[in-house]
């Protein structure tokens, strides 16, 4: 399932390869995930999807013309906005070894040699997708606290401005109010 990047806010998966059959075949083995697969078939237009929108993993290809996948990954974990997502490798190469060293050296999560097992890549990318999902639940979750963490502040500045002022209303209701957002901030902070 190939989605415009454009129109779908998730996370996607990027798959780049330089051969078509590959990125057929990628395709067909992620397709059940119901996450967006976008396609590049040059490290340069991977750094371009890359640009345009958030993605939860890249399965990048070794070999590629121009811009093979270290360079690519070298560019990826570079850039502020990428330099976190994580990157299967992905080589029809025979002797890999050699490969392998030097794509975990450039910052590859993982590292897979073509034919690859259809179902390991699917378990590995969903491990992937999943730890991302958990991650951007706790970002939200930070912004929420962070958010009301801010009111509470804004508000203990309002009362404590109206305790300041010459003629304040209700005194003791108001040093109430500012000791329970006090302790209300100090929870908080525990927690």
């Amino acid at each position: 399932m190939s989605v415009d990047e454009t129109t779908d806010e998730r996370a996607g998966i990027l798959l780049v390869d330089d051969m078509e059959d590959n990125l057929i075949a990628l395709e067909a083995v992620l397709g059940s995930l119901n996450e967006p697969l976008v396609r590049a078939r040059s490290g340069e237009e991977a750094m371009k999807a890359l640009l345009r929108r958030r993605f939860a993993l890249i399965l990048l290809d070794v070999r590629m013309p121009g811009m093979d996948g270290f360079e690519t990954a070298a560019n990826i974990k570079r850039l502020d906005q990428t330099k976190d997502v994580p990157i299967i490798f992905l080589t029809g190469t025979e002797d890999d070894s050699g490969y392998a060293f030097r794509g975990y050296a450039t910052g590859a999560a993982d590292y897979l040699a073509k034919p690859f097992d259809p179902w390991v890549l699917r378990a590995k990318v969903s491990v992937f997708l999943d730890l991302h999902h958990k991650n951007r639940q706790l970002e939200v979750m930070l912004a929420r606290e962070r958010t009301g963490h801010e009111a509470v502040l804004a508000r203990l500045a309002e009362l404590e401005a109206h305790l300041a002022g010459d003629d304040p209303p209700d005194v003791p209701a108001l040093r109430g109010q500012v000791g329970e957002l006090r302790r209300a901030i100090a929870r908080g902070r525990a927690n």
